[in-house]
C-alpha cells in the first residue's frame, strides 16, 4: 500500500481510492442490472444520465442513491454494499495505516 505522507500525495491517494470505489460500484451495478438503463432509472425516479454516469464510474453516489439503486436492482441495500466490498477486496481502505 502506498503511504500518503504529504498533503499533495494525500489528495492524490484519496482521489485514486475514490475512483476505485466508484469503479467497483459501477461494475456491480452493470453486472446486476437486468433492464435497460432508461427503465431502471425511471423505476426509481433517477435521471438516465445519472444512472449511466454511475455505471461509468463518473459519479460518487450518496447512500440514499445507493439505496434506490439497490431497490432498482431488486436486491437489498446491504447486499449491494457487500458486492461492492467484494469488488474492492480486503485491503481497500480510505484510512492509511
Amino acid at each position: 500500500m502506498t503511504t500518503c505522507n504529504n498533503i499533495r500525495t494525500i489528495i492524490i491517494c484519496m482521489q485514486a481510492k475514490k475512483q476505485k470505489l466508484q469503479n467497483a460500484i459501477a461494475k456491480v451495478v452493470k453486472e446486476h442490472r437486468t433492464k435497460s438503463i432508461t427503465k431502471s432509472a425511471d423505476e426509481i425516479g433517477m435521471g438516465k444520465s445519472l444512472w449511466a454516469d454511475l455505471e461509468n464510474g463518473i459519479k460518487d453516489p450518496q447512500l440514499s442513491t445507493l439505496w434506490r439503486i439497490a431497490e432498482g436492482l431488486d436486491i437489498k441495500p446491504h447486499i449491494l454494499i457487500e458486492l461492492v466490498e467484494e469488488q474492492l477486496g480486503n485491503d481497500f481502505s480510505f484510512i492509511e495505516d
